[in-house]
């Protein structure tokens, strides 16, 4: 951080790695330097109906002297991630901005993969519009089965053709380099299950916690104890892991069930060629989707994990 007491009227490109609050924790792309800023008063006043900057944005800062800087403009932000807002004059929470893609990250084993729940961060993406890979850590605890595949192939398998699958060990490095690569130059948001492994994936990737503000903190106060869950972590100067918790609350937040079979993205191919214009795709006579589960067309699994969710059962 500047230590500076002289305040500039110098432009910087800056990104939201971090909030508190009305404060924000801005990084300065190719630069050591951080920020603690707040939004100027028209950027608050003509916001007034959603976040005037949120993790994510990508900004413009003056230097406002003592290592504190203002944000004068927010870009137009290519993508957000929301929570609905029920009962409040915001329609939506956004989360993060910016966002490129999700990985979902599962272990081969401790904890056992829920598939169940993979569906639902994927249904999540496909309703978002934000393209998925899956992402499978612990393969050095890989076993063979008495089939001879792989553990982790036997649960997997079915979403290689559907999506991206990345299978890796954060422990070993193996396979961190072809992940890395499918990150190079996004934000990714990161999310799994507890006990998935999540710091030492962040670590295999050669992650960098941007640096606490913590002069101007320790100093003034402003920025301390209110940080929300959300937080960028850079990888390089263009690469950047989105760090949000509360993603997993969201998988299904907001979806209804007569939308789910254009989420599940192997049965578009299929919609509208059901012999009833309203099929549930359950038991229906000449449901094109069910032939295509007896076809083999479509993985039983994640038809039955289409139905369940469809009959409301969202365990």
């Amino acid at each position: 951080m500047t230590d500076s007491g002289a305040a500039s009227n110098d432009l910087m490109d800056g990104i939201v790695v971090r909030a508190h609050g009305k404060w924000y924790t801005v990084e300065v792309p190719g630069s050591d330097t951080v920020w603690l800023a707040t939004p100027k008063g028209t950027l608050k006043r003509g916001r007034q109906l959603s976040d005037p900057v949120v993790v994510g944005d990508r900004v413009r800062i003056t230097d406002a002297g003592d290592g504190e800087a203002r944000i004068e403009e927010v870009a137009e932000r290519r993508s957000v991630l929301v929570r609905p807002q029920r009962g409040s004059t915001v329609n939506e929470q956004i989360l993060l901005a910016n966002l490129d893609q999700a990985l979902f990250v599962f272990s081969v084993t401790h904890p056992v993969p829920h598939r169940r729940m993979l569906d639902r961060f994927l249904i999540l993406a496909e309703d978002r519009g934000l393209p998925a890979m899956v992402g499978v850590n612990k393969i050095d605890l890989d076993q063979r089965l008495p089939s001879g595949e792989l553990l982790s192939r036997s649960i997997f398998r079915d979403y290689e053709s559907i999506y991206p699958v990345f299978y890796f060990s954060a422990d070993t490095g193996a396979g961190i380099p072809e992940l890395r690569a499918a990150m190079q130059d996004k934000t990714t948001v990161l999310t799994g299950p507890s006990g998935v492994g999540k710091s030492s994936i962040l670590n295999a990737l050669g992650a960098e916690r941007v640096r606490e503000v913590g002069a101007v903190s320790d100093a003034t106060g402003k920025g301390r104890h209110t940080t929300t869950s959300a937080e960028l972590i850079r990888l390089d100067g263009t690469t950047y892991v989105a760090d949000t918790p509360g993603i997993r609350s969201l998988a299904m937040h907001g979806v209804a069930s007569d939308e789910l079979d254009r989420l599940f993205r192997e049965f578009q191919p299929y919609l509208g060629a059901c012999y009833y214009a309203d099929c549930k795709h359950l038991t229906e006579p000449g449901c094109a989707i069910l032939d295509a589960v007896t076809d083999g067309a479509i993985a039983r699994e994640r038809y039955e994990s289409y139905a369940a969710l469809r009959r409301g059962d969202r365990d």
